[in-house]
């Protein structure tokens, strides 16, 4: 039943390019595709801002967006108004081409990230064999922008702020890279619908989801703390901290250029999303053997908006961290237990399938993360004599 839902999209699609000429269905089904994935994830996007506002409120004790259409739920489209005949107010030294550009490449970049990755059985618009090689390789090219904007500014205050973006995407996607390698170390492939084949199956109704293995929860704890910070989220969404650097490196943008800003960092939340669902937990496979009868694109999308939420949830509750905090926390617990979990993983591969693999692997990442955990802590808890006030 679920395979025949799944066929819906293709069937559909072919019976839309029959109308074209033979030359032309190639270009047609890419744009198909194209618009499809942009019209769903824009979708989630202003659902999600609306979400995640009643959310916080509700976290918060008030009331959130409620004017706008029943529940508030029409608010996203009044800000998105508002955006588009909002002045576009550019700094009189700013470098305009730059100026202009940066936005326009952070947008891109993370939408070309979601070409790549299968939300569902036999649903992914370009099928690569190094998919996961692609996404990073999108990924990195998002710093570009970031520098771009703060440095084209002319402000202080926003090249301070790309400089903080820049150290902390650049320390981050170090751990980041290392977990989700693990992965591939399993599945012995780069290619996303291939990792996703690799976990499928079930025992004892239980899936086979490598987040259900040691080596596996550490690596998706990792990557989810990694994608948080790469995506500027709190608590590590220092880059634009208010206090400090007024909105960081896009402190000169106005109008509708903020609002791609805005828009590229939803975006980018949801191609993290969407990758760590795709390596850790299943892609678009069903938790239960008994689920299988739905269709797989839903299985994948309440799986990424689940991650939706654990974002919103850490958001409302977690502070935010200091600069040094934040380095230290990439250099001396992600990056060395990201290294740890690659030997586990390894020994996870070659050694026997029985209990004394267990107990060998979850041992080694418990006391990993005691000791990483206990010298931190004590890193963190004297302050060097500089930074201490005057008694």
């Amino acid at each position: 039943m679920a395979q025949e839902t799944d066929q819906i999209f293709v069937l559909l699609t072919g019976w839309i390019l029959s109308y074209l000429p033979e030359w032309l269905r190639p270009y047609g089904l890419a744009v198909l595709g194209v618009v499809g994935v942009l019209a769903v994830y824009v979708t989630l996007f202003a659902l999600t801002t609306w979400f995640e506002r009643k959310g916080l409120a509700r976290m918060q004790n008030r009331y959130g967006p409620n004017r706008v259409g029943p529940f508030g739920l029409f608010q996203p489209i009044a800000d998105g108004v508002k955006a588009l005949v909002k002045e576009d107010v550019v700094p009189f030294r700013a470098d305009q081409v730059l100026h202009f550009l940066a936005p326009l490449i952070l947008l891109i970049a993370v939408c070309m990230e979601l070409g790549v990755v299968p939300v569902g059985r036999n649903m992914v618009l370009v099928d690569m064999d190094a998919g996961l090689l692609f996404f990073f390789a999108m990924g990195a090219s998002t710093e570009l922008s970031v520098f771009m904007a703060g440095w084209s500014s002319r402000n202080k205050y926003s090249l301070l702020g790309a400089m903080r973006a820049i150290a902390q995407m650049i320390s981050y996607e170090i751990p980041l890279l290392l977990s989700a390698v693990a992965a591939v170390m399993i599945a012995g492939t780069l290619s996303l619908p291939k990792i996703v084949e690799a976990q499928s199956g079930f025992t004892d109704m239980l899936p086979h989801w490598y987040v259900f293995t040691p080596w596996g929860f550490a690596g998706a704890l990792i990557f989810g703390i990694a994608a948080s910070a790469e995506t500027n989220r709190c608590p590590f969404d220092l880059p634009e901290g208010e206090s400090e650097l007024v909105a960081g490196y896009f402190t000169e943008y106005s109008g509708f250029k903020f609002a791609i800003f805005f828009i590229a960092e939803y975006i980018g939340m949801f191609s993290i999303s969407s990758i760590s669902v795709t390596l850790f937990f299943g892609g678009w496979g069903a938790p239960l053997s008994f689920l299988s009868f739905i269709p797989s694109w839903i299985w994948f999308f309440a799986k990424v908006m689940t991650m939706i939420f654990v974002f919103i949830w850490v958001r409302g509750t977690l502070p935010r961290l200091r600069q040094d905090q934040l380095m230290n926390f990439a250099w001396k617990f992600m990056l060395p237990l990201s290294l740890v979990n690659l030997g586990v993983t390894a020994l996870w591969r070659f050694m026997n399938d029985d209990w004394q693999r267990w107990a060998a692997c979850t041992a080694i990442l418990v006391v990993s993360y005691v000791v990483l955990g206990l010298t931190g802590m004590r890193s963190q808890h004297v302050a060097p004599r500089k930074y201490r006030y005057a008694e």
